[in-house]
């Protein structure tokens, strides 16, 4: 059966509600938060383009027993302000002055969880992605590492706090099914900082996929 929208014209697939539910990120884990997400679809809608794609590698981080977490021992900023909102909402910041990292709050309120975007499969809105990336080919360095990705994207920290159900920044659920064993868990990157919380196996790639960032 055609579906119609109220012009009367054919609603395509890609169009119709696959947005996540607030409550897939408001749950207790956000390590399965971090997991689940793989095989999900990232989109924003900046100046009016649309561009996204798959999700192929995430980090979770835990405001308990976490060194790592921005927001360990409760520490409150007004850069970490937005952790401890309902989940479902955008965490942006900037690292080296320059990149922005795009993080989704978990958890309810108070509970201040995160996952990390890491990498991305290009597949919708390409031309802009590289013409924000300033390069003209389409390999890893497009969206292959949470700065770049978000640079693709066009997210900066004016989307900090965003609403992820609405229409700037939003997640799909195109059921794909991923095997236990077509996903790879390994330590996070770049948080020696963090003391035994460093080796906590909480980054999430999809094995083989070319678009996962290249740090070990």
């Amino acid at each position: 059966m055609m579906l119609l929208d109220s012009t009367n014209q054919s609603l395509e697939p890609k169009q119709l509600s696959r947005k996540l539910p607030l409550d897939f990120y408001r749950r207790s884990d956000p390590v399965q938060i971090a997991r689940d997400l793989l095989g999900k679809h990232l989109y924003t809608k900046i100046n009016g383009v649309t561009t996204g794609g798959r999700i192929v590698e995430t980090e979770a981080y835990a405001h308990i027993n976490d060194q790592a977490c921005h927001s360990h021992l409760g520490r409150y900023t007004a850069r970490t302000q937005i952790m401890y909102e309902p989940g479902g909402v955008a965490y942006v910041y900037l690292v080296y002055g320059r990149y922005a990292l795009f993080n989704i709050i978990t958890n309810e309120a108070g509970k201040a969880d995160a996952v990390l975007i890491r990498g991305l499969e290009p597949l919708e809105g390409i031309p802009e992605m590289l013409l924000r990336r300033g390069i003209t080919t389409v390999q890893r360095n497009l969206t292959g590492g949470p700065g770049l990705l978000t640079q693709a994207l066009g997210i900066s920290t004016q989307q900090y706090g965003t609403d992820l159900t609405g229409d700037t920044i939003w997640l799909e659920d195109q059921q794909e099914l991923l095997s236990e064993d077509s996903i790879v868990a390994s330590p996070r990157v770049g948080i020696d900082y963090a003391g035994e919380d460093a080796i906590l196996p909480w980054r999430f790639r999809i094995k083989g996929s070319k678009w996962t960032s290249p740090a070990k």
